[in-house]
């Protein structure tokens, strides 16, 4: 039998969360569609949930990570900043680095 470890990492500021999983899936969702409502439909989302998870990374971060502008009449948009970019290319680097550490000490396991 083989087993596997199940796991999550997120990272977080003054013990509220700045960055997990579903905030950078919403972010990359954002850098893709170019807009919170897009990227929000896109992952089956409500606008407030997005927004509420929006506000926050931007409140934890140390820079803004998206810029939005508000609707008229050419719509509105939000944007990715460098330093989201930036963030969600650390997150991704952390991600993958924990759960290949994690692959590496399973194998004890499953040579057991």
């Amino acid at each position: 039998m083989n087993y596997k470890i199940k796991s999550r990492i997120w990272i977080e500021a003054d013990n509220n969360v700045f960055l997990g999983e579903g905030r950078v899936r919403l972010l990359k969702a954002i850098d893709t569609d170019g807009s919170l409502s897009k990227a929000a439909k896109s992952l089956e989302m409500s606008y407030k949930k997005a927004w509420t998870l929006l506000d926050a990374v931007n409140k934890s971060a140390t820079k803004p990570v998206v810029i939005t502008s508000v609707g008229g009449k050419n719509g509105g948009g939000a944007k990715l900043t460098p330093y989201g970019k930036s963030l969600i290319i650390a997150f991704d680097t952390i991600n993958k680095g924990c759960w290949k550490y994690l692959d590496k000490h399973l194998d004890k396991i499953n040579s057991i």
